[in-house]
């Protein structure tokens, strides 16, 4: 199979921030089971680097590759401890 660069993860990035906007996009961290196949430039957390600059380079502001690296998540797993203290 062709691999891929990192630039196609920030087409993918950008496709679905347009389609349901920055509030509900994050990184993830998983990298078991891909055996290799990864994007080049993103083969491991720590090239995150490279994916922000190219973020950068796209025109994201500091506030929204935030809330890609952590806010939105943080923000969701606050919710949901939320709701579970509720359900207590």
């Amino acid at each position: 199979m062709p691999q891929v660069d990192i630039e196609k993860v920030v087409d993918h990035i950008d496709h679905v921030v347009r389609l349901i906007g920055i509030d509900h996009v994050a990184f993830g961290s998983d990298f078991d089971g891909v055996d290799g196949m990864l994007p080049k430039g993103l083969e491991d957390v720590s090239m995150y680097p490279n994916l922000i600059y190219h973020l950068l380079k796209r025109g994201y502001t500091e506030t929204e590759i935030e809330k890609i690296c952590y806010k939105n998540l943080w923000r969701v797993w606050n919710k949901v401890e939320e709701v579970a203290e509720m359900t207590k």
